[in-house]
């Protein structure tokens, strides 16, 4: 039987109360679980504010997409009645049950742009706005840690890793030790999740963003939080603010072709351990191809005729060495084509070392030993579609 009005407004007044009491027992609660209800009603009521935060709280626990009562939020934190650090812990809250919710992402996104403008406001009390730079450090961390639970509990979460990307673009500001920091913490992560494309394309951001932040950039290390050379206010303050606590001062580097080649192993060691799986293979691809256009931005050698010819002569020799032999082609005009053969590496060497020829075998190297002792269909395909892309991608 269907309850009177007066019964239905006293209930739901019951339940936002034993749940804004919880919080106030709990204020640590990191899980939420729920009964789901087969009655609902829609009641117009006329709250003041802290009714209208408990009962918006309520309502984001049952259902995260109510874009409504996330605005309602967002009002209240305009107006100074709701501190903006409870959002990112309701939602947080929220993501455990619906790790994949958009609207609780793009919430979370709001509250940040929020905090960062108090922060960086010129006539914000004390300079310091409504946390300290050493609060955002840790709130930075634990977004991260945030967004890797989301990404645990629901497979290919683009939400909770694209987020995790606009985090580090828009708050950290692509820090350098930060990137470094994350490509560590990613590792393990990755090496369980072997099939989760979006895992690998956010190391794929991370080595990308290093390679592109390295030239010419040095980085400071001070009290386990790093400073670029630009000094960019809350960004800058972020880095620096062990620097007073008498924190002995660090340079960082980002050694590229290291990091790469130590992304490439990681590859090798989950294709060999883990056979069959097509993110693997095209996160090869990106990292081989990072390091191929890298290696022709930075390592380009002498345009003088003579080092270039012994450059040409040494990389055939180890090309006849490994028994690598390319496709060959006809080159128009030659002065005697029976006196000289031109193949596709030896047209590429006289415009220039375009790309590492010795890393281009190792990787043959690689796919052919995989071949060769490959009992897996999915993996021999796989394998087989890399060294095409090999040869009429990067030979090119």
């Amino acid at each position: 039987m269907a309850e009177s009005e007066e019964e239905v407004k006293f209930l739901v007044q019951r339940v936002v109360k034993d749940i804004a009491n919880a919080f106030r027992r709990n204020p640590n609660i990191d899980e939420i679980g729920l009964i789901p209800c087969l009655e609902a009603r829609q009641r117009k009521l006329w709250l003041d504010r802290d009714a209208l935060t408990d009962l918006t709280c309520t309502l984001l626990l049952l259902n995260p997409d109510f874009t409504t009562a996330w605005n309602v939020r967002k009002e209240l934190v305009q107006l100074g009645a709701l501190d903006p650090l409870k959002d990112l812990r309701l939602g947080k809250l929220a993501l455990t049950k619906f790790p994949k919710s958009p609207e609780t992402w793009i919430h979370r996104r709001w509250v940040f742009q929020k905090i960062i403008q108090e922060i960086c406001r010129p006539n914000s009390r004390n300079n310091s706005g409504i946390v300290s730079t050493e609060q955002m450090h840790r709130i930075i961390q634990d977004e991260m840690a945030v967004c890797s639970a989301a990404a645990g509990r629901y497979p290919s979460n683009y939400n909770a890793w694209s987020h995790r990307i606009w985090i580090l673009q828009h708050v950290a500001k692509c820090n350098l030790k930060i990137l470094l920091d994350e490509l560590s913490s990613t590792k393990y992560w990755v090496s369980t999740h072997v099939s989760d494309h979006s895992g690998f394309h956010y190391r794929q951001f991370l080595l990308k963003s290093v390679a592109g932040n390295t030239k010419g950039t040095v980085i400071t290390h001070a009290g386990g939080l790093a400073k670029t050379s630009a000094h960019n206010n809350f960004h800058a303050d972020l880095a620096a603010h062990g620097k007073g606590e008498g924190a002995s001062m660090e340079e960082y580097t980002a050694d590229v072709p290291l990091m790469i080649e130590e992304e490439m192993e990681l590859c090798s060691d989950l294709i060999e351990s883990y056979p069959g799986h097509e993110a693997l293979w095209c996160h090869r691809r990106c990292v081989f191809y990072l390091w191929h256009c890298w290696n022709r931005d930075h390592l380009q050698v002498s345009a003088d005729t003579s080092s270039r010819s012994e450059a040409m002569a040494n990389s055939l020799q180890l090309a006849a060495a490994s028994g690598y032999s390319p496709r060959t082609m006809d080159v128009v005009g030659a002065a005697n084509s029976s006196k000289q053969s031109y193949t596709q590496e030896t047209k590429r060497l006289k415009r220039g070392p375009s790309l590492d020829l010795h890393s281009l075998l190792e990787e043959h190297r690689f796919v052919d030993a995989i071949l060769a002792g490959c009992t897996n269909s999915e993996q021999a395909r796989f394998a087989t579609a890399y060294r095409k892309w090999l040869d009429t991608i990067v030979c090119q």
